[in-house]
């Protein structure tokens, strides 16, 4: 494929994704087919030969991207496709995109670059590091998070592997204090409703899985967790002869978007040598308005935070954002240097004199990672390549600012506040935890119910639809308990 055929290709899949777009209310958002509906319209092996091979010897090019999309995509894919960017999508919490997230990715996937260590593409590094101290600044998170100091920011895949590698680091930082031996008296502490992919970071990281302690949140708290049980806990587990080594506490859980009190818990954490990490992985993005900062207070305790950038700050998936103080951690629980990963010196070759005076105009030597001159984010993560993930979130920021972003969130808060309003005027239902971002918690009575999200897409019609879907349903399911 040449370069007028990736333009011509390239005009033609915007199209129909900008199409998709503009139709996109009129397709059930939950998919209506049954499981294994695909395996019967694709045949059992690759083709031998291109689609519309013919096509393409005939010199018709112009017929291949349209037709593939016609008998394949429209066919056969979109069909079996929930639509989470739909405006009558409220399942799950939001994975909302946008035109500068789109354009971004696109870009990412042009370059095509494998960013392991700032040599294999400097710009990818550089430029990571520059629009997650941004974000810092942003949610106003302490000098201690940003990349000139010891700490900085890096783009995980997900709020899981963001837990995970914290996790390695708090282990093997304390193993090394302790002894290898110690492993199984490790302890990591949090609450019931944390998110469940702490519990599969303490599998994959070799904790015991009774050591895992999920405190009971209760309503008392507004299911938040408790200093004083978990104080309580830590002293118990200490008597026995265990070692409290990591706190986990959210701001904003899943279940209801409680608030865990981090100030507090950050106390306890730093009293008892534990590593303290919060996940924000929803709700950080909200602590952009200053209305809503309040939720993080307290973060200065905390020595790794986590947010979604594609949950809910119109950044496509998967962007999420991971700041630590300590970077250094990451890198001794995560690094290795093989001789084919390491960034040479070539300052002393003609060649690289020649690129230094061309772009700097002085002679400098080429940073190396052996000197810790540079980030090598293969050593902050557990894979070892990674895509140009900052080019979305860079043309998000750039593309909206601040201002804008803000306005995005707040809209979404005040379509859940409308919500709640609906909820409050029907007495057959009733909120069941405070609503504080986007989430409402609600049931029929008594049968439970859940939850209600948006889309960027999402206006108030939209809401009022979904209530009326709910009342309606309300309707049939106590009729049939008569």
């Amino acid at each position: 494929m040449d370069a007028e055929q990736l333009r011509e290709y390239g005009h033609k899949m915007v199209d129909f994704i900008a199409d998709y777009y503009k139709t996109i209310e009129n397709f059930p958002v939950l998919s209506q087919v049954e499981p294994g509906y695909l395996r019967n319209l694709l045949p059992d092996s690759a083709p031998n030969q291109p689609d519309s091979f013919q096509h393409v010897l005939d010199g018709e090019v112009a017929q291949l991207i349209p037709e593939f999309i016609r008998l394949h995509i429209q066919a056969k894919i979109l069909p079996g496709v929930t639509h989470w960017q739909s405006p009558n999508y409220f399942a799950y919490y939001p994975s909302n995109s946008s035109v500068a997230g789109f354009v971004g990715e696109m870009l990412s996937a042009g370059l095509n670059i494998v960013g392991f260590s700032w040599i294999a593409s400097p710009a990818a590094t550089e430029l990571e590091m520059i629009v997650l101290d941004w974000l810092a600044k942003m949610l106003k998170l302490p000098e201690d998070f940003l990349s000139a100091g010891q700490g900085g920011g890096v783009i995980q895949g997900t709020a899981s592997e963001a837990v995970l590698v914290v996790l390695l680091a708090a282990r093997d930082k304390v193993l090394r204090r302790v002894g290898k031996d110690a492993l199984e008296k490790l302890v990591v502490y949090a609450s019931d409703q944390t998110h469940s992919s702490l519990q599969k970071a303490c599998q994959i990281a070799g904790i015991h899985p009774e050591n895992c302690r999920l405190l009971k949140a209760t309503s008392s708290t507004n299911y938040a967790l408790s200093p004083e049980f978990l104080s309580e806990t830590i002293s118990q587990d200490l008597t026995i002869g265990l070692i409290p080594f990591f706190l986990c506490a959210t701001v904003g859980t899943t279940s209801s978007t409680a608030i865990d009190p981090l100030l507090s818990l950050g106390k306890i954490a730093k009293s008892n040598g534990m590593w303290f990490h919060v996940d924000a992985a929803y709700a950080g993005s909200a602590c952009v308005c200053p209305e809503f900062r309040h939720y993080m207070d307290g973060v200065e305790e905390a020595d790794s935070f986590n947010m979604n950038a594609h949950k809910w700050f119109l950044t496509n998936f998967d962007c999420s954002a991971l700041w630590v103080k300590d970077r250094s951690a990451l890198v001794q629980a995560l690094s290795t240097n093989p001789e084919y990963l390491k960034n040479k010196k070539m300052a002393d070759s003609k060649p690289a004199k020649a690129w230094f005076l061309m772009y700097s105009g002085k002679l400098a030597k080429l940073v190396a990672s052996q000197a810790n001159m540079v980030v090598d984010y293969k050593d902050w993560q557990v894979p070892l390549g990674r895509r140009f993930r900052s080019l979305k979130l860079w043309m998000v920021l750039r593309l909206y600012g601040l201002e804008n972003l803000q306005c995005y969130i707040r809209n979404h808060i005040k379509l859940a506040k409308h919500f709640e309003n609906l909820i409050a005027q029907d007495p057959r239902f009733e909120v069941v935890t405070p609503r504080i971002f986007s989430l409402v918690c609600f049931r029929l009575l008594p049968v439970r119910n859940n939850e209600s999200h948006g889309a960027p897409l999402t206006e108030e019609k939209h809401v009022n639809a979904a209530w009326k879907v709910l009342q309606d349903k309300a309707t049939s399911l106590l009729a049939e308990s008569l």
